[in-house]
């Protein structure tokens, strides 16, 4: 099962570099699974530092975040399709859980935690919410509140819901409620 790993990024040169090297630094052999980076045509050394690490780096052809994320999905060829955002920091043993997660045959998504990196109340009360919602969602079975930098999906399960909507937010909300149907 190789796993295909979709990286949004928009003038993200202070941030993409320890992402990709988190990813890259994982606890699965590097040959099952691909790094693939979408820019936002960004300004600034976000895709010279990306094409150190990622196998793949090009320009999104769609709107917004969302759309980045559909991009990176058709230039792909995992089984498995994860996303993460620039400014995120990735547990060494991450994709080895989505592998795990993806042994059942029936798990057509999994998200997870997100934990805050960034000094702020704000920042981290917003997470702190977020996790809760996907928490009581998971336990309840009534809401799927997932967030786009730490989800995974089936590829084809992902391109029959119809992928992300470009919506200006809650796209990963969106997809998780199709996802489920």
């Amino acid at each position: 099962m190789k796993i295909s790993v979709v990286v949004p990024t928009y003038n993200e040169e202070a941030n993409i570099g320890q992402c990709l090297q988190t990813l890259s630094n994982q606890t699965i052999p590097r040959s099952l699974y691909e790094i693939i980076v979408v820019d936002g045509n960004s300004t600034d050394r976000t895709r010279e530092i990306a094409e150190e690490y990622a196998d793949l780096v090009f320009i999104q052809t769609s709107k917004k975040v969302g759309g980045a994320r559909n991009d990176g999905a058709e230039a792909s060829d995992g089984d498995i399709i994860a996303t993460t955002d620039a400014d995120c920091i990735i547990p060494s043993d991450w994709l080895s859980r989505v592998q795990q997660g993806f042994d059942a045959p029936d798990v057509v998504q999994l998200y997870g935690l997100v934990n805050p990196i960034e000094p702020g109340m704000k920042h981290q009360a917003s997470l702190a919410l977020a996790n809760t919602f996907s928490r009581v969602g998971y336990y309840t079975s009534t809401l799927y509140y997932t967030l786009g930098c730490n989800t995974a999906f089936r590829r084809e399960s992902f391109f029959e819901a119809g992928m992300y909507r470009t919506v200006d937010a809650g796209d990963d909300l969106e997809i998780a409620r199709r996802m489920r149907q």
